[in-house]
């Protein structure tokens, strides 16, 4: 059983940047697929973006490509999601989720294991 701690979320200006951290506890971090995963009220959960268990494979939506960096830390049994630019679009509550993986570079989404969420909130 794998447990997931975000942090980092917060009131933020448009234009601003945020860095969320996942802990994760329990479980083999290195051998899971991660990805995040945010819902703004009213709204589905939706895919953000996701990295392969070697962080060598990474996927983005289009709606924060070349604005959001993920990546990880094996050896601290972390994961992050870098936010740049941000958009009060942006605003909603992001979920951190790791997945079994097929393979080292294989991403996988919305499946296993959540944290709790982290709110992140852009004023305009």
């Amino acid at each position: 059983q794998v447990q997931l701690v975000e942090s980092g979320g917060g009131l933020v200006q448009a234009g601003g940047s945020l860095r969320l951290s996942c802990a994760a506890s329990g479980g083999t971090f290195s051998r899971y697929a991660m990805a995040w995963l945010r819902q703004a009220p009213g709204k589905e959960r939706e895919f953000v973006a996701g990295i392969s268990w070697s962080g060598g494979n990474t996927f983005y939506s289009n709606s924060v490509k070349g604005r959001f960096t993920i990546s990880r830390d094996n050896a601290k049994n972390t994961g992050y999601l870098q936010m740049n630019s941000l958009k009060p679009e942006d605003t909603a509550v992001y979920y951190c989720n790791v997945n079994h993986a097929s393979g080292p570079d294989t991403i996988v989404a919305g499946g296993d294991y959540w944290g709790q969420g982290t709110q992140v909130t852009v004023s305009s």
